[in-house]
């Protein structure tokens, strides 16, 4: 399940790369919020082409309310397992066959910069400070010892997701990431992080803003006071 929104250089060789690593029985949701680079019509044309290329156009923006349509609609496949991960190859495909492993002992496969072996390269020390700091006071605040709490780059089982009630969910943006697992962990799903090596993006713009990063931490604590 692949959210997108000006990913329109990435998503043709990122879907080659993950039906290399998953295998050709993958299906593959692209999930779409009306990129004005044309991101939705070159996946329409990959669609036409490529079998088990899903692709969900939305008028709406929002990193949480994509995933959570996005979920939705794969669960109506019963797939085994359900994969996120973003479309700027800062999330390797090449990790899905481990995420695979590693999910057949576990709830939720959680692919982690933040524990041995894993790590940040290519990304400014400002970024990374921030992103360290946004998941110190997330783990504070949620009262969970995850270390990569904001990761979006995930494995579940159906069972997991069929759990959530996605109309209580109150993140529409990157703060999904963090309100899943607490809302799995409120439910006693066992989670493990997975070492990943992520890469900044190579071809794009980052889509997050100073205005994101205030809704984050407003979000993170309607999901304390609230779930």
């Amino acid at each position: 399940m692949v959210p997108t929104y000006n990913e329109k250089e990435n998503i043709r060789p990122l879907v080659d790369e993950i039906f290399r690593a998953a295998g050709p029985s993958t299906m593959i949701i692209i999930v779409d919020d009306s990129s004005p680079d044309g991101t939705g019509e070159a996946a329409d044309e990959i669609a036409k082409k490529r079998k088990g290329v899903l692709v969900i156009h939305r008028t709406e923006r929002g990193r949480g309310s994509a995933g959570i349509r996005g979920f939705q609609e794969a669960l109506k496949y019963r797939p085994d397992y359900v994969i996120e991960m973003d479309a700027d190859f800062s999330h390797d495909p090449s990790y899905i066959p481990a995420f695979l492993r590693e999910i057949r002992d576990c709830d939720i496969v959680i692919g982690s910069r933040m524990v041995g072996g894993g790590a940040t390269v290519e990304r400014g020390f400002v970024r990374n400070a921030i992103t360290s700091f946004a998941g110190l006071v997330t783990r504070m605040i949620l009262g969970m010892r995850v270390m990569d709490i904001q990761s979006g780059y995930k494995c579940y089982r159906t069972n997991v997701l069929e759990s959530m009630d996605f109309a209580r969910f109150v993140s529409k943006g990157y703060s999904i990431g963090a309100e899943t697992l607490y809302r799995a962990h409120r439910k006693g799903f066992y989670m493990k992080e997975m070492p990943i090596i992520f890469r900044n993006r190579k071809k794009g713009k980052s889509k997050l803003s100073v205005q994101e990063m205030f809704s984050f931490f407003f979000n993170v604590l309607r999901i304390r006071l609230g779930a």
